[in-house]
């Protein structure tokens, strides 16, 4: 069975939608869902499931999170196949001397992801986007906060998108390929 990876946005920030990681285990593991890790307190969760579309889990750890522990956040579902990829379509690498400081938006909408290709054309000074098949990504050289980049980018995503950075998206790719072995 395929390895996959829920990614939350907006959960365990301040003091609102908070989430134990404890919880969201129990709750994915009641779900049917198998070897179910969680990374970090921001909503990450690596897991075992049936083959499908990744949407579809989204939609019912979505519906699940929100019947069952009252938070009604928005879920990527990515299989380790769309994280390698995500992974290997880093344009930005060599540009990122912070890996807190490149973001990747990652989406489960294809259209809205396509909608924002424009961006990376654009002159953003010390900054720089990439648009990718799987993700878009954003190098943010003066610190997440003051980023004009990532705000335009983000700004047409909100509901369609959430962000890791590149340290912690490779902790999760390490996590679903040991994990995969």
């Amino acid at each position: 069975m395929p390895r996959y990876v829920a990614l939350f946005r907006g959960i365990n920030v301040g003091k609102a939608r908070r989430i134990a990681m404890a919880d969201l285990r129990s709750l994915l593991d009641k779900l049917g869902y198998t070897g179910v890790q969680t990374l970090l307190n921001s909503g990450n969760a690596v897991f075992t499931g049936a083959a499908g579309p990744a949407g579809k889990h989204a939609d019912r750890i979505r519906q699940a999170v929100l019947r069952k522990l009252g938070v009604d956040a928005l879920v990527i579902v990515k299989s380790a196949k769309d994280v390698t990829g995500i992974i290997k379509g880093n344009e930005l690498g060599a540009d990122a001397s912070d890996h807190s400081r490149l973001l990747v938006a990652m989406t489960s909408d294809g259209k809205a992801l396509a909608s924002v290709k424009a961006l990376a054309r654009a002159d953003w000074g010390n900054e720089k986007i990439h648009v990718g098949k799987h993700a878009a990504y954003v190098w943010c050289a003066g610190g997440i906060l003051e980023s004009k980049a990532l705000d335009a980018l983000l700004k047409p995503l909100w509901t369609h998108a959430t962000t890791r950075n590149w340290a912690t998206l490779n902790k999760i790719h390490a996590l679903m390929a040991r994990d995969d072995g």
